[in-house]
């Protein structure tokens, strides 16, 4: 009994040596140097779409529309699967673009440039568009750029640019620094009805993307559960390498 238990001590011993010898240092390329808040703090000035008093909860701060919000019987927040809401993330600086119009709209040509000096975006990542709008979030009028009638101007994604990021590189989620992946003045919402219906969700309100890398992060996406939920508040992370 006594040499049996010895034989599996050398054992084990050895195969903790093989291990280490593999593996010389603790280090692991999946660590991250950083985290990154991707979330505007909700309170009782928190931005809503709109501005009525009377919007739900979940309407306020950063936020997630699941894929049920315009397409019943697809996922509401709650059964978005996890493995989805953990992700590569991508950041289309379009800042510039946007500085100087405000309904300016991300296109297939931004992505092919950001390709270009990125190379081909991760398959099944999560892309995030900093437009800079999230500088104007402390201020409701600002933000929502209303004109006389109404009308919001603010960025967003052209049709185009969300097909290409869903059918030709599997995006599980678009987000955006504004209060919507559409552009302001839409009235149908194009763009979030198309994504929405091919289980894409969608971030909006998202902030400090000046300060998460343009690739190589990743982003973690963390709903409140809420059962039958079409969309809610968002706590999202970059990890930075």
């Amino acid at each position: 009994m006594k040499i049996r238990t010895l034989i599996v001590g050398y054992v084990l011993a050895l195969a903790l040596f093989l291990f280490a010898q593999r593996h010389p240092n603790s280090s692991s390329p999946t660590e991250f140097r950083s985290v990154v808040d991707l979330t505007h703090a909700t309170n009782a000035q928190a931005l809503a779409y709109q501005p009525t008093g009377k919007s739900a909860l979940e309407q306020f701060g950063t936020r997630i529309d699941a894929p049920a919000h315009f397409a019943r019987g697809l996922w509401t927040v709650d059964q978005i699967p996890t493995e989805r809401l953990i992700a590569p993330l991508v950041v289309l600086d379009v800042a510039a673009n946007a500085a100087n119009r405000p309904d300016y709209q991300i296109s297939v040509e931004d992505i092919a440039k950001w390709e270009q000096s990125h190379s081909q975006i991760p398959l099944c990542s999560v892309i995030m568009a900093r437009t800079g709008w999230d500088s104007r979030w402390h201020s409701t009028k600002d933000y929502r750029n209303a004109d006389r009638g109404g009308t919001l101007h603010f960025p967003g994604y052209s049709q185009d640019a969300a097909k290409f990021l869903i059918e030709g590189r599997n995006a599980l989620g678009l987000g955006i620094d504004t209060l919507s992946i559409d552009y302001g003045p839409s009235k149908n919402f194009p763009v979030r009805q198309y994504t929405l219906s091919h289980s894409v969700y969608q971030l909006a309100n998202v902030a400090n993307l000046d300060r998460a890398p343009a690739t190589g992060g990743m982003v973690v996406v963390a709903p409140t559960k809420l059962v039958s939920g079409s969309d809610g508040p968002v706590r999202i992370l970059a990890l930075v390498r």
